[in-house]
């Protein structure tokens, strides 16, 4: 019983892009990119609240979705959430990244900026999966 459960859960396309969000965040974390003005003084690290907070509120609330996999409407309410944690923490490395100034920092700039941008939209098609089942469940019930 515990294992058709688990592999319930596993085999939703939804429970796959979830599982690469939690991935994504855990590798922003850990290989984070510190940004550093001319002079060498750190304008962002990954020890800040600012940073800390949306990178594991976004990992928390991707494993919070996917072990509510049976709740649909839940669900997709969390991962709207994370969205807008992932927005929050898009504005901080834009925000961040502007005060840092020189050309030869541009390419250091970027690293941080894609991986929310990229859970982002691993999180709208877990959305669009998550509707797609609603969907097939209501047609169903219809049809009862």
């Amino acid at each position: 019983m515990q294992s058709n459960v688990a592999f319930t859960m596993i085999q939703r396309i939804q429970t796959v892009y979830l599982i690469l969000v939690a991935l994504l965040m855990v590798a922003l974390y850990i290989w984070f990119p510190v940004l550093q003005n001319e002079a060498g003084e750190v304008v962002m690290d990954r020890s800040e609240l600012m940073v800390m907070i949306p990178i594991f509120g976004a990992i928390a609330l991707a494993l919070i979705s996917i072990l509510n996999f049976k709740k649909r409407q839940l669900q997709f309410v969390i991962n709207r959430l994370n969205i807008i944690l992932n927005f929050v923490l898009l504005g901080v490395f834009v925000y961040r990244s502007l005060s840092v100034s020189g050309e030869t920092l541009v390419s250091m700039k970027g690293i941080g900026v894609l991986i929310p941008v990229i859970s982002i939209v691993f999180l709208v098609l877990a959305n669009k999966a998550i509707k797609r089942d609603e969907d097939l469940v209501k047609s169903v019930d219809r049809l009862r």
